[in-house]
């Protein structure tokens, strides 16, 4: 069996992409046509990829459980993503808050079913997010966590190895940090 590699999961919406605001709370682009990388972020992703980090978004999108949007919509924007970005897997829980399942971020199902599925070692690797629940996701692998700070976060629920104040300042921070074991 090969040697287990770091990664660097990267929650979706807020990190990679510019999200939308509704009912006082932070949306994924509700088009496709809507859809805009945030600055900086394909550079970013590049620096990881080269520096040879596997990379892996898990994104929480319960609006397909609300009947928001549609899975099929969902992909079409992870599509764009995968063109763009040196992505290894995208990992989606599509359920709500009620469905209690195991992989909606607090819990870290994806981030598990992805070390397994590509042989990554979680306590090596970090979880990027902009929300508490990504943080605690991260925490709960095994991984180290940097937040990047929106007015959505939930800072003062968590407690991550880093803040940034974006994915290229998460990302000169993660190149900055020794591997555990190494």
């Amino acid at each position: 069996m090969p040697a287990l590699r770091p990664a660097v999961f990267l929650d979706r919406d807020g990190v990679i992409n510019r999200t939308f605001t509704r009912d006082g709370v932070s949306v994924p682009p509700p088009t496709v046509e809507e859809f805009a990388f945030l600055p900086g972020v394909v550079e970013a992703c590049q620096r990881l990829h080269s520096a040879g980090f596997p990379l892996v978004v898990v994104t929480n999108q319960p609006d397909v459980a609300r009947g928001m949007t549609t899975r099929e919509r969902v992909e079409e924007l992870h599509a764009i993503v995968r063109q763009n970005l040196p992505i290894l897997d995208v990992m989606v829980c599509c359920h709500d808050n009620a469905d209690n399942c195991d992989c909606r971020k607090p819990k870290p199902g994806m981030l598990l079913q992805s070390a397994q599925r590509w042989n990554l070692d979680l306590a090596r690797s970090f979880m990027v997010g902009d929300r508490h629940s990504d943080v605690l996701a991260g925490q709960a692998a095994g991984c180290r966590t940097i937040l990047v700070v929106t007015p959505f976060s939930k800072a003062d629920r968590c407690q991550p190895d880093h803040c940034a104040a974006d994915l290229a300042a998460a990302v000169e921070w993660i190149l900055h940090q020794p591997l555990r074991g190494e």
